[in-house]
């Protein structure tokens, strides 16, 4: 019999690379804020990037005055989450997602899909899986306007929660601050977006593999699979490295039981999100198939408003054949990262989650209908990898052969 226990050589406590916390950081994250405050049409990132550029000016000052990186992130956090989260929850304004969230939990307890059978404007469809709606089932239940009750809340619990837990026990609380004040994160925060729980969920599912708990990490990802669709490239980037480590450990023998692992997580994975996702996909597949599958690919009358000027976009908008082109050259991108995967499969979590963020990132960069925002889920595994980055390729799992009689 064997199993697979973590391996953490000295080199693996060695303090992460510091994350950037003085006042030219903090400055320049309040010249975004306001910079979006003068800019965007949308009146909660006007609120936001007001309070938030506030909140990083303050955080500037203080670490301009040698004030201790923990005092200038709590009082960015402060101006760039609480403050224009607690204002809008109080005049009940949110991004359009978080109504989309709250909408289809209550079409899935009355009707049994989270879809509606006949969407015609943009603001109709949820491009969303069906596991999404678990985030709006509290206002579903208890109604609207209860002070737990609005999905950004438990959109930006379940994200904090799993990127806790992927973190290392012990160094969580300024990587935590950190990442919460940094403004591709303090905006969906504060504004609400569904992307955040699937980019923590991602690193949790890949920390888990690495730790060589194949089936916890298969749980993870598949509930970020059961989410949206950007996190089903986890899965296979989970099991390069499981069967990375697999090589690592059985090399000259015949029989690689972390192979198994890796195909427990697959399958535990697979199954997750066939249990979220295939009851309310098979209850009305028409429904279905438009929301998540043609309305992102702007196969439908009603354009989504997911249109911010990168490359995919601005190939499908001004070349003639365009979008073919963009879906061709995403489909040749993620040939390449599969191809990356079978031939070099990552030796450590830093380095799987530094494959899944360019991996994501060139997806981003290339789908017809994309926008910025997508961009939290490169930035936060970048992040994360970093804080699991560790000199040398090391090796991930030690197998243990124990002889049963």
């Amino acid at each position: 019999m064997a199993t697979t226990t973590p391996l953490t050589p000295s080199d693996q406590r060695r303090k992460p690379p510091p994350l950037p916390a003085d006042a030219l950081w903090w400055a320049l994250c309040a010249a975004a804020a306001l910079g979006l405050a003068g800019c965007s049409s949308l009146g909660p990132h006007r609120v936001w990037g007001t309070a938030a550029g506030a909140g990083y000016l303050a955080a500037a000052l203080l670490a301009s005055r040698g004030r201790s990186p923990r005092t200038a992130g709590a009082v960015a956090v402060t101006g760039a989450v609480l403050l224009p989260l607690l204002w809008l929850l109080a005049v009940d304004r949110a991004q359009l997602e978080v109504r989309v969230v709250a909408r289809s939990a209550g079409l899935l307890l009355a009707e049994g899909t989270p879809y509606l059978q006949r969407p015609v404007v943009p603001e109709d469809f949820n491009p969303y899986l069906p596991g999404m709606a678990v985030f709006g089932l509290p206002e579903a239940v208890a109604g609207p306007g209860g002070p737990l009750t609005d999905p950004r809340l438990w959109m930006g619990a379940a994200f904090l929660g799993a990127f806790a837990l992927a973190l290392p026990a012990g160094s969580r609380s300024a990587p935590l601050r950190w990442i919460a004040a940094c403004p591709l994160v303090a905006l969906p925060l504060a504004v609400g977006g569904v992307d955040l729980p699937v980019a923590g969920l991602m690193c949790l599912g890949l920390a888990l593999a690495g730790q060589g708990r194949a089936g916890a990490a298969g749980l993870a990802l598949g509930a970020a699979a059961a989410l949206k669709w950007t996190a089903w490239p986890a899965i296979p980037v989970a099991l390069a490295l499981l069967a990375a480590a697999s090589r690592s450990a059985d090399r000259g023998e015949g029989r690689r039981p972390a192979d198994r692992a890796a195909a427990r997580c697959g399958l535990v994975a697979l199954l997750t999100a066939a249990a979220l996702v295939l009851p309310a996909a098979l209850r009305e597949p028409g429904a279905f198939r438009a929301h998540v599958v043609d309305f992102p690919l702007g196969l439908t009358d009603a354009v989504s408003s997911a249109a911010s000027p990168l490359p995919g976009h601005l190939l499908a908008t001004h070349v003639p054949g365009g979008r073919t082109l963009a879906l061709l050259l995403l489909g040749v991108s993620a040939l390449l990262i599969a191809l990356s995967l079978l031939l070099r499969p990552p030796a450590t979590t830093a380095e799987a989650a530094a494959r899944l963020s360019l991996g994501l990132l060139l997806a981003i960069a290339l789908m017809p209908a994309s926008r910025f925002g997508y961009l939290v889920h490169p930035l936060v595994l970048a992040v994360w990898a970093a804080l699991r980055e560790t000199p040398g390729r090391t090796l991930l799992l030690r197998v243990r052969k124990q002889v049963s009689r």
